[in-house]
């Protein structure tokens, strides 16, 4: 595989998760569910 197909799939593979990222966020958005990250070691759970 070269250089430049693997940066082509580099970014389709990022602009996907930015997709599904959004996606979810409008999902929890819909159900009014909290979402759950990761902020300086703890977990933390917030409204979107």
């Amino acid at each position: 595989m070269t250089k430049d197909a693997k940066e082509v799939r580099k970014n389709k593979i990022l602009k996907g998760l930015e997709t599904a990222y959004e996606k979810m966020l409008d999902f929890k958005r819909q159900k009014n569910s909290e979402v759950v990250i990761i902020r300086d070691n703890k977990i933390v759970k917030i409204k979107p």
